[in-house]
């Protein structure tokens, strides 16, 4: 997988029907090198005399950065969709293949792929911070930048609230603390609206296959559980350990899922599946996996549009609208 760090396979929607590539996504999304690391991000009010502040990353290292940074690099499409939601696209001067959203975003310097970013090129670049997901970075990497000196902030949202923590805290890199805080003021509102909607319904059954072949699915830890669970469902996988273990046919069936999510572009659904009380009844949807698997300002877009299929009554839609 091609995708950010220890939260976002790749941050695209390219490796979906591609199982060997979804395992990778999965490991990455586990968060392998980096996620042990993680701690709450905090940061300094006060400038050193060179004009730089002490920040704390979500994996616990301090970094300085300068008072308003003008030149960024982002290494995912999730950092990317947040500059762009706070405004910011002006100021970022590279990006990865990967990120596409918004449109203007295809236009920025590309510095390779999440996994493999070009140290070069971000250098020739002089940046004045590059931000960096988990789910894309690996620790020799984030080394390597800093052994270059270019300051590197590397973001960890495990759940939806760190979604909400990551997007103030790149407010606060980049000197729009008020930008962030109306934007996630704004994506609390529509959270709660969902959860307002579904709290006190019955809890269907819900299987999330992130790869049909092998089956891979939603851990208990993960951030898609967090999404299930706050869109009203209830994953029959939430007692795995792992973040995206492989699952047996055998036991999705046993678990009998009432709704069953798959990735956009995944046509591959298994025969044995169709014995669930989900097919039977016309309750298997695909969902944009760029919206769900980005960390980011959109991942809301991707909470609403899962509530309204395990709710659709709760929304007033029909009852399988896809």
């Amino acid at each position: 997988m091609h995708s950010q760090g220890s939260i976002t396979f790749k941050e695209s929607s390219r490796q979906a029907g591609c199982s060997q590539r979804a395992h990778r996504r999965a490991l990455l999304f586990a968060g392998i090198a980096l996620a042990a690391m993680a701690c709450t991000a905090c940061v300094s009010k006060s400038a050193a005399p060179d004009g730089t502040r002490p920040f704390v990353d979500e994996i616990g290292r301090t970094i300085q950065v300068k008072l308003h940074p003008q030149r960024i690099v982002s290494l995912a499409p999730s950092v990317t969709e947040t500059l762009f939601a706070l405004g910011l696209g002006d100021r970022i001067v590279g990006v990865t293949s990967y990120c596409d959203y918004p449109v203007e975003a295809t236009s920025k310097e590309r510095v390779g792929d999440t996994m493999r970013p070009g140290i070069e090129r971000i250098v020739a670049l002089k940046p004045d911070l590059v931000i960096a997901s988990t789910a894309s970075q690996l620790e020799e990497f984030v080394h390597s930048l800093d052994q270059a000196g270019v300051p590197i902030y590397v973001s960890n949202p495990r759940d939806m609230e760190g979604v909400l923590k990551s997007i103030e805290m790149t407010a606060e890199l980049t000197g729009v603390s008020e930008r962030g805080r109306d934007l996630c003021d704004q994506l609390r509102a529509r959270i709660e609206a969902v959860q307002a909607r579904t709290d006190r319904l019955e809890r269907p059954r819900v299987l999330f296959v992130l790869s049909s072949s092998p089956l891979i699915t939603a851990g208990g830890r993960s951030f898609i559980n967090d999404l299930i669970n706050r869109a009203g469902g209830r994953s029959i996988s939430a007692d795995q350990n792992s973040d995206y273990p492989q699952y047996s046919l055998e036991t999705a069936v046993a678990g009998r899922p009432e709704v069953i999510f798959l990735q956009t572009g995944d046509a591959a659904f298994p025969n044995r599946l169709k014995e669930t009380p989900a097919a039977t009844s016309g309750r298997v949807f695909h969902l944009d996996n760029n919206l769900l698997l980005r960390p980011g300002p959109r991942v809301v877009q991707g909470l609403e549009e899962m509530a309204t299929r395990i709710h659709p009554e709760a929304f007033g839609k029909s009852e399988n609208p896809e």
